[in-house]
């Protein structure tokens, strides 16, 4: 069995899952799941006997076992404990899988004391450990703190060294969190209720080897189906602790299994490291390369590092955090006027803008930069000569925010809507709340969201994300939402989309982000009115959109193949442990 792990290394290291997730840097959170399903194997062939061999030279399960009982009627002669009822027997049915010969079948029940308590002297030191002290090791480490045992000694779990817990809570037992106490002060401690104790009988037992029993993915799939308890407080009973079918090996063999164990997790620590390191310099690399197309100074320039980026295609864009990384690039050189050539046929942007204070003239506004704004882009960029810079408050009809009170919500009536429903490129109006008509009229009566118009958030993690109203739709905002309505017969409002989605137009918002913290924070609306926002010719802003769909249409294409391939390993790591523990 030791060969079905070092044979399939490279579907362990390749087999990567994205963590499902919306908005801005999304496929940068990813588990190495291939990893994370050999540390499974690791520990599920360990309890099944497939991972060191036997030696017929080894004390069998039985004797131990009969050690065991004689250990406890000798605790129980000397009133160290109190006499347990014996547990029912195994059936041939409860039996999850076929041991080897030398082991025995049995319950953590039969061979320690479940929930065991601490007789110490008051003024004593003990060792103090709540949940947040014990990991998810594989090794069962756990910090602690000295406290007097008074202080300890009720109302919590208790515990001494050697002792074998398990957290009984849900998701603290789905996710392993498991412990062998060691070091503790005066050999003693408490802590955590949410702990069931195992107290093996002497040293009948290899503690560790427990562990791993209590952290295999045959005992986590059955304990989370036995909780009870309400939804977010299920808990795992004592009888199932205590009486769940263990398989036993010999004494000498479970410190084989501990030793091998131990072993393979430091393999797969490495592997891991090695993967995370890879996954970052890769990106790096990518980053590095999309950053000489952005920094360009001239076409001579960028022709020469769009070409290494071309020939090295296949080799860069392996993953979806680079597809990612190359959609935000081609929207920052589509703002730059670096995507599309330019036709000196189009009407100058300079004309545009023109046209538009002729508007805001009509609506009684009137231009209001006295002075050309300048790009405020983080590279020194030269735009197109037919392209102008203009401040977001020029070119638009009205940039407003929603209301700014928690309305009260009702059953049915007017669609009212939030942040929530924002996320880059996606108006999502489906999961909204309902308010009435008179606060609908209140909100709506000088800026009433249309088709066209675009969306921008400006409160808590997601500020700056943006997405175009592309449905006839009436519906009333909370102040969370920025509402831009621009002038739709000189721009297009996709263009602008592209902008605010770019990777400028996200790092302006951010920049003018107010408030304690991103998620407490906010974009005063008064902030995106004086973003400036290079403009081009209407002609060439639509090029500009039709070229981006393409490109994105290609990239999400390419991202699907990966993501594709990406859920062939993931199947295929899930296929080599499911044959190896058949």
């Amino acid at each position: 069995m030791t060969d079905v792990i070092t044979d399939n290394l490279d579907v362990w290291t390749s087999a990567i899952a994205s963590k499902a997730s919306v908005g801005r840097g999304s496929s940068d959170k990813q588990i190495a799941y291939g990893i994370k399903k050999l540390r499974e194997l690791i520990l599920e062939l360990a309890v099944r006997g497939k991972l060191v061999s036997q030696d017929s030279n080894d004390e069998p399960a039985g004797v131990l076992l009969e050690k065991i009982s004689a250990e406890k009627e000798r605790l129980v002669k000397e009133g160290k404990i109190k006499k347990q009822n014996p547990l029912p027997e195994i059936n041939d049915e409860e039996k999850p899988f076929d041991l080897p010969e030398n082991w025995k079948w049995t319950k953590l029940g039969n061979i320690s004391f479940i929930n065991p308590r601490n007789e110490a002297d008051d003024k004593s030191i003990a060792s103090f450990v709540p949940m947040s002290f014990i990991t998810t090791s594989h090794t069962g480490e756990h910090e602690q703190e000295a406290r007097e045992w008074k202080e300890i000694k009720n109302g919590y779990t208790h515990f001494a060294n050697g002792d074998i817990g398990v957290a009984k809570i849900t998701p603290c037992f789905e996710n392993s969190k498991a412990v062998v106490f060691s070091n503790l002060s005066n050999g003693i401690g408490a802590g955590t209720t949410e702990l069931h104790v195992a107290r093996p009988y002497g040293d009948t037992l290899c503690a560790r080897y427990i562990l791993i029993y209590l952290k295999s993915p045959e005992i986590l799939i059955v304990g989370e189906s036995k909780m009870t308890g309400t939804a977010g407080q299920k808990r795992i009973p004592k009888e199932f602790f205590a009486e769940n079918p263990l398989p036993l090996p010999p004494l000498a063999e479970q410190h084989r299994i501990v030793a091998k164990v131990d072993e393979l997790m430091v393999l797969c620590d490495q592997l891991e490291q090695q993967q995370t390191d890879h996954l970052a310099a890769h990106q790096t690399l990518v980053q590095t390369l999309l950053d000489t197309l952005t920094q360009a100074a001239d076409a001579a320039e960028f022709e020469q590092a769009w070409s290494r980026i071309a020939n090295h295609f296949d080799a860069l864009f392996t993953t979806e955090s680079s597809i990612d990384q190359l959609k935000q690039t081609l929207l920052q050189l589509a703002v730059m006027g670096k995507l599309v050539p330019h036709d000196p046929n189009d009407e100058p942007a300079s004309i545009l803008l023109e046209k538009i204070a002729e508007e805001h003239g009509k609506t009684g506004k009137g231009r209001t930069a006295k002075n050309k704004p300048e790009l405020d882009l983080s590279q020194k960029v030269i735009l197109p000569s037919s392209w102008e810079v203009a401040l977001f408050q020029d070119i638009t009809k009205v940039i407003t925010c929603g209301m700014a009170s928690t309305p009260k919500y009702y059953d049915s009536g007017r669609i009212f809507l939030s942040a929530k429903n924002v996320k880059p490129y996606r108006f999502m109006p489906d999961d909204h709340k309902f308010v009435d008509e008179e606060t609908y009229r209140k909100i709506t009566q000088n800026a009433k969201p249309e088709k066209g118009d675009i969306l921008l958030t400006r409160v808590g993690a997601g500020i700056g994300e943006a997405a175009l109203i592309d449905q006839d739709i009436d519906f009333a905002y909370y102040v969370s939402l920025t509402l831009i309505k621009p002038y739709l017969q000189y721009l297009n409002s996709t263009y602008l989309l592209h902008w605010l989605n770019s990777p400028e137009g996200v790092k302006k918002s951010l920049d003018n982000i107010y408030g304690t913290g991103m998620s407490q924070g906010n974009l005063n609306v008064n902030q995106v009115r004086m973003f400036s926002i290079p403009i081009p010719p209407l002609n060439e802003q639509h090029r500009i959109v039709a070229k981006v769909d393409e490109l994105m249409a290609l990239c999400d294409s390419l991202k699907a193949r990966i993501a594709a391939a990406q859920t062939t390993q993931l199947q295929l790591a899930d296929v080599i442990v499911e044959q190896a523990v058949a």
